[in-house]
């Protein structure tokens, strides 16, 4: 039986936990040996595949490979590159094939979030529209957790914990100085469109007056008056005033508040800062004095304080990744199924990724309160199990002990280079 060998690939914004999938492909991988070669990972995304750019995994010591399920980012770097329809852009796809058949790669492995999936779902369709047999599986990643089908999305549940825990310890430290300095603290944190790390935040107020006293969604359109009402109220009750706002937030008319006219690789939004703006609405109408912060990459890139539910389910979705591709399933993506029950179960189920692909799940809106300015109960049950437990990793000299990798090139096979 002939042996064929496998690719990897990051894609997007990397997350904590995004290694962890790529430890559980690649562990998987070794361990049926007689069923697939090398791994290869592409550097930098598709465009590594595409420009032959490749990473022999197999140079790697099994202890390095380990060490990437606690080490945050993308080992063998990411990128925002969305492939077109092959019917425009057949000169991409068949300089894939080249790629995949130069290298005896039959199993390709995408971990990304939803214009991943897209990605992904393309290179599936390969083997009819241009003859080329390959294995395409999905492998679900981002903050944002806005997948459809899956309960949740792997490098989420860290987000969530890293920002409920930040909200927490800074509403704390505005509380003590609330009498003669700050009395208004925003915390922007990422979501385009869908407010789920922002509602991740009101599991820390678990308590009457405790941060944060507002959260705002992207799911709510911003009113002002609404708005400067209650972080009156707050101040004058509690002293102080915590908010939480995600990036997304819009107004009335559906413009972003914090629009900046670019547009990024996959064609979004560029977004700048929202915070500023809502502290200036703030300051001109209330006169509080204001701090605000934005979380940006510290929310995605914490792993020292990872949520243990969210490395198990990376871990795990790479895992199943490689053992439906050899049980013979194709583009499909693996997903988180939340089991039936008062405790929290999970299994791993499948979608498929025509299904998957450039579908985004925003909030329900039973899961924002009346007045669209905290989480409900409901919510609070959902998010609740995906922040469980800590998963530290190593420490060295005081700091987080990560691996990085050797990623030695493979040696390329084919004499044209690929422009992207």
């Amino acid at each position: 039986m002939t042996i064929y060998n496998a690719l990897y690939a990051q894609s997007g914004g990397v997350t904590a936990v995004i290694n962890a999938s790529a430890c559980g492909v690649i562990q998987t991988a070794r361990l049926s040996k007689d069923k697939i070669g090398k791994v290869y990972a592409a550097r930098n995304g598709i465009i590594g595949a595409l420009t032959e750019d490749l990473i022999d995994t197999s140079l790697e010591s099994d202890a390095d490979i380990a060490a990437l399920r606690h080490t945050p980012a993308g080992a063998f770097g990411s990128c925002r590159h969305k492939l077109g329809s092959i019917e425009k852009h057949r000169a991409q796809y068949e300089r894939l094939i080249e790629v995949f058949s130069a290298h005896n790669i039959r199993y390709f492995f995408y971990n990304g979030g939803g214009d991943s999936q897209d990605t992904a779902n393309k290179v599936s369709q390969l083997s009819q529209s241009l003859g080329y047999p390959i294995t395409c599986i999905g492998i679900p990643k981002t903050i944002d957790n806005d997948l459809p089908f899956t309960d949740n999305s792997p490098g989420f549940g860290s987000v969530a914990k890293y920002v409920a825990v930040s909200i927490r310890e800074a509403g704390l430290d505005v509380a003590s100085m609330a009498l003669t300095s700050t009395k208004v603290f925003i915390l922007e944190v990422m979501g385009r469109h869908a407010g789920w790390i922002a509602a991740s935040s009101g599991l820390a107020a678990e308590h009457e007056g405790e941060a944060p006293h507002i959260i705002l969604f992207p799911e709510i359109p911003f009113a002002p008056e609404a708005f400067l009402k209650r972080v009156d109220e707050c101040v004058k009750k509690y002293g102080h005033c915590a908010i939480v706002v995600s990036e997304g937030v819009h107004n009335q008319d559906g413009s972003f508040i914090s629009e900046s006219g670019l547009v990024d690789a996959f064609g979004h939004k560029q977004l700048g800062g929202v915070a500023p703006v809502i502290a200036k609405l703030v300051k001109d109408n209330l006169g509080y004095k204001y701090h605000w912060a934005l979380s940006d990459y510290l929310q995605r890139s914490a792993r020292h304080i990872a949520s243990k539910t969210d490395v198990e389910q990376a871990y795990a979705l790479g895992k199943a990744a490689v053992e439906l591709a050899l049980a013979g399933k194709n583009a499909i993506m693996p997903i988180i199924v939340r089991d039936q029950g008062e405790k929290y179960q999970w299994s791993i189920g499948e979608a498929p990724l025509e299904k998957v692909a450039n579908v985004e799940v925003s909030m329900p809106r039973d899961y924002i309160t009346k007045d669209g300015f905290h989480i409900t109960d409901a919510c609070r049950r959902y998010l609740s199990p995906l922040i469980s437990g800590e998963d530290y990793p190593p420490y060295q000299n005081g700091l987080p002990k990560y691996v990085k990798l050797k990623n030695v090139a493979v040696e390329k096979k084919l004499e044209k280079t690929f422009e992207i």
